[in-house]
């Protein structure tokens, strides 16, 4: 098929770049925690501090966000939304210069702001380019590329940021000139990541008719506000599911890397284990997008999104149990069973929502602050004596069941397509 011949075919494409792009970006992130934390000589607790001021991002935006796409259509709002994330990664790179670790959760923060009005616009954009029947299979494809881009993130994020300076076996905590070579290492990463989307923003910019022609958001009323989306009870437990799973998917990323170089578990370097990460608990998640992208087409989305969110809640009562090989192959393995929760939480809720796609979609992408709130539980967890990371485990096992619940439940609402 000639794609130029298919504008909804080249616009998805076009849209698919954008979930690969902040996937990458957000992966990102788990190694530069424990890259921070050796800069800087924080806890736990403090140095998840990144993730808190990256996912409060969402929860200040996502007000505004379904109202600015609504107004400005897909292509302005997204292309805003990338410059802002270009002016967050700069200021991450001016916090290394001055040596100040508020200007990394500031810059983190920004990032987070142009990403938020990035996902409300591309989420219901990627479902809805194509028929209505198979917007599951979309938006699930869709964040197989996104999965693709957190794959690569920590892989080279712990390339780039977790070794050299304060990494190497010969450096001390108090070793400065190990120091100064750390703060240049991340530095460098978001220099790296500011010139890729100043390239996606040429690229956007040149399909912006594009865009415009295939899909276009509703009008500007009174019923695109997110508000009118808390009148909504499956808007609302869709935004809990949301909050639950974002919480427990940026959770385990972010302390994995620790986890994995514990010497209860795996006693790898840091490096090493920012790679498994990508390659395994990122790289499941990617796999599991294909894979689900096809039971999507046989399988109802509450039964697959069911079936997951117990497996993952097993999955992390084994990892607070266990130790060794087998507590790391466990916990890493959870990114499997992530893969198709984010897709089929959002479609199954735009379905039983009684409010506009624009507002639930706003409700749903500020109900991922709970990226900010779970990981400085488990923080809190981890740094606590006697505890420790496997037990902080606890924290995502609660998230699943909670979705799990939420998953029985939409089964119950039969729609014509999707309780057959």
């Amino acid at each position: 098929m000639n794609v130029r011949s298919n504008p909804l075919l080249a616009s998805f494409i076009t849209v698919t770049t954008l979930f690969f792009t902040w996937g990458f970006i957000t992966s990102m992130i788990d190694p530069l925690i424990p890259s921070v934390r050796a800069i800087f000589s924080l806890n736990y607790t403090e140095s998840l501090l990144t993730q808190f001021a990256f996912f409060l991002g969402y929860g200040v935006m996502s007000l505004p966000g379904g109202v600015i796409v609504a107004r400005w259509g897909y292509s302005s709002s997204i292309l805003a939304a990338l410059l802002a994330m270009v002016a967050g990664s700069l200021v991450i790179v001016l916090a290394t210069r001055f040596d100040t670790y508020a200007l990394v959760l500031a810059g983190l923060f920004i990032i987070a702001g142009g990403m938020t009005v990035l996902q409300v616009a591309a989420n219901p954009l990627a479902a809805s380019l194509g028929d209505p029947a198979r917007s599951h299979f979309r938006l699930t494809l869709s964040q197989a590329f996104n999965s693709f881009g957190t794959v690569l993130g920590p892989i080279v994020g712990a390339h780039l940021m977790l070794r050299g300076g304060l990494f190497t076996h010969a450096a001390t905590r108090g070793d400065q000139v190990a120091r100064d070579a750390s703060l240049r290492n991340i530095d460098r990463s978001f220099l790296i990541v500011a010139a890729l989307l100043v390239l996606l923003v040429a690229f956007i910019w040149s399909a912006r008719r594009r865009l415009s022609v295939a899909a276009r958001p509703g009008p500007a009323v009174a019923d695109n506000s997110v508000i009118d989306a808390l009148k909504s009870p499956w808007a609302l437990y869709g935004a809990a599911a949301i909050f639950f799973y974002v919480g427990a998917e940026v959770s385990i990323g972010s302390v994995m890397i620790s986890f994995l170089h514990q010497a209860d578990v795996l006693d790898v370097t840091l490096e090493h284990a920012g790679t498994l990460l990508g390659l395994f608990y990122w790289g499941g998640a990617m796999v599991g997008r294909f894979i689900g992208s096809a039971l999507l087409t046989r399988l109802a989305a509450h039964r697959l999104l069911a079936s997951v969110a117990i497996g993952a809640t097993l999955f992390c009562l084994i990892v607070t149990k266990s130790h060794g090989p087998l507590a790391g192959a466990v916990a890493l393995s959870i990114g499997l069973l992530n893969a198709t929760m984010f897709p089929t939480i959002f479609t199954l809720t735009l379905e039983r929502s009684s409010a506009s796609t624009a507002a639930t979609s706003g409700l749903l992408c500020m109900a991922i602050v709970g990226g900010a709130i779970l990981p400085r539980v488990v923080g809190q967890i981890a740094d606590a004596p006697g505890l420790g990371l496997h037990v902080a485990y606890l924290v995502p096992m609660i998230a699943y069941a909670c979705i799990a619940i939420f998953a029985l439940g939409a089964g119950r609402v039969c729609l014509t397509r999707d309780c057959e």
